[in-house]
């Protein structure tokens, strides 16, 4: 009996990787009220926007919003097992962050991205940089959040 091919789930070398490819990551996340506030009291955010339900009643949007920082997070965290899994060697920055609608509780998180740019590193041989734009969405289609990432990606080893 011969074995079974196995398969290794990853992300994608830098070389698999073509800019102007949009991937889109499923399933999405539904975001909960103990996930919001979790988040936050980890995070040290004291923020009564994100914790104190009597206080949002009487702000601009009437109810508390989800930390936006954990909307950023969990976008970044969607695309893992598509593009980065067990390939990327380092977060380099994070750029053009914008929130232009809040997650509320009971919203659901569906992100894609885009491969910008890529280019060989100078400095490291068998890695790139990869350029990613994030963009997340809500269940309603809406634009909740958006940024832009550099990776420094590992190239296929050699066979």
């Amino acid at each position: 009996m011969t074995e079974p091919e196995r398969i290794v789930q990853r992300g994608l070398w830098f070389d698999e990787m073509t800019v102007g490819t949009v991937y889109e990551h499923r399933p999405g996340r539904t975001v909960t009220e103990a996930d919001n506030v979790l988040f936050t009291t980890l995070t040290m955010n004291t923020q009564a926007l994100h914790l104190d339900a009597a206080y949002s009643v009487n702000t601009a949007f009437g109810e508390r919003l989800v930390n936006s920082m954990w909307t950023l997070s969990t976008l970044v965290g969607l695309s893992v097992a598509q593009l980065t899994q067990g390939t990327i060697v380092a977060n380099l920055g994070f750029s053009e962050i914008s929130f232009p609608k809040p997650m509320l509780h009971g919203d659901t998180l569906y992100g894609e991205t885009v491969i910008a740019d890529k280019r060989e590193s100078a400095s490291r041989p068998g890695e790139g940089v990869v350029t990613f734009e994030h963009t997340g969405r809500n269940q309603h289609g809406d634009v909740v959040a958006r940024a832009v990432r550099k990776t420094l990606v590992r190239m296929a080893p050699a066979s």
